[in-house]
């Protein structure tokens, strides 16, 4: 039987697949397992699953095993797993834990400031700045976000820099010919010096890392490299199992938790029939609603661990803070 982390990783994504096939479960991580509500010491892979169900309404083959691949297993129910979005007040000059997003969603949470080479930006969600894939950049980001009352005409704080694509799982499939026309579609567009690109979608390719965007500042005086009733960020450190968190986002502000999963694949409902899948996540408990989309996660050192996108009400998914300055080429302003 497998008694490390470091054998269970191992094995993690294989049994991911196996798990995934199971009725209701969306999300699979490394954690501690619970007897009669109580944390035990023992390692198991966690069974995220939209509402436990008796066994004795599923068919053999749809039991999640107690122990798969002699690793022990257990069951969370916990909800379907939204992408978070929502909102609040006007900053002048907005610190992180604050209301922002793109004019065409409702409202997230401008997560802290970043640079991109020697320009300042502001990092949050993909679904937040990003419209889930559906912006051009250049487009316009309010603070506050438009479901808190911002407005083109008062509250522009910065254009749509970078994103990286959502993948979702429900979208048709590439082929040769699809390439080709993306691939011409985006080379006329950069000879006219459009900012407009097309992305190629497969369906079951690899699950997403991140869900992450950001936005460059109209005006640097507009911004504050703080985060709201936390303070300033000292610097980067990896999420580990077990670890105290925090962070303040736009609807429940300032809220604590603990890592109780790593390593975690997680299937995400973004709404209107869309879902995607990421891996390699950190789950905490419920320190999130809708509208902290786009908080970044802090250890008690005022570390950034992570980039909060996602949860449901008795859990809180975060991107590994690490991939996603790796996929956008970030450093810490």
């Amino acid at each position: 039987m497998a008694n490390s982390i470091e054998e269970i990783r191992e094995q993690l994504p294989g049994l991911s697949q196996r798990l995934f096939s199971k009725p209701n479960v969306i999300a699979t991580g490394i954690g501690y397992k619970k007897v009669q509500g109580k944390k035990t010491g023992n390692l198991c892979i966690i069974c995220s699953v939209i509402t436990k169900v008796t066994a004795a309404s599923l068919r053999e083959n749809e039991l999640i095993p107690k122990t798969i691949s002699g690793i022990p297993t257990d069951i969370l129910p916990t909800g379907a797993i939204h992408a978070l979005a929502s909102p609040k007040d006007r900053f002048r000059p907005s610190p992180g834990g604050v209301s922002i997003g793109h004019i065409n969603i409702t409202a997230g949470t401008l997560g802290c400031l970043v640079k991109k080479g020697n320009k300042l930006y502001i990092l949050s969600n993909n679904h937040v700045l990003a419209n889930s894939n559906k912006a051009v950049r250049g487009d316009i980001i309010l603070q506050p976000g438009p479901h808190d009352g911002g407005t083109l005409s008062n509250d522009q704080i910065a254009k749509l820099s970078d994103f990286i694509p959502v993948r979702f799982e429900d979208e048709a499939g590439g082929c040769f010919i699809t390439k080709a026309i993306t691939g011409t579609f985006n080379f006329f567009a950069r000879l006219t010096g459009s900012d407009t690109r097309l992305y190629q979608v497969n369906k079951g390719s690899k699950g997403n890392l991140v869900d992450c965007a950001i936005a460059e500042p109209f005006n640097k005086d507009d911004v504050i490299n703080e985060i709201l009733t936390i303070g300033s960020i000292t610097g980067a450190s990896e999420g580990v199992l077990d670890m105290k968190v925090k962070k303040s986002g736009r609807t429940t502000g300032h809220t604590e938790g603990i890592i109780d999963q790593v390593d975690a694949t997680v299937r995400v409902n973004f709404g209107a029939g869309r879902t995607a899948l990421f891996t390699d996540q950190l789950i905490a408990g419920p320190m999130s609603q809708g509208g902290d989309s786009g908080s970044v996660v802090l250890n008690n050192h005022d570390e950034i661990v992570g980039l909060l996108f996602a949860g449901s009400t008795n859990t809180t998914i975060i991107n590994r803070i690490q991939n996603v300055f790796s996929e956008l080429d970030l450093t810490l302003a």
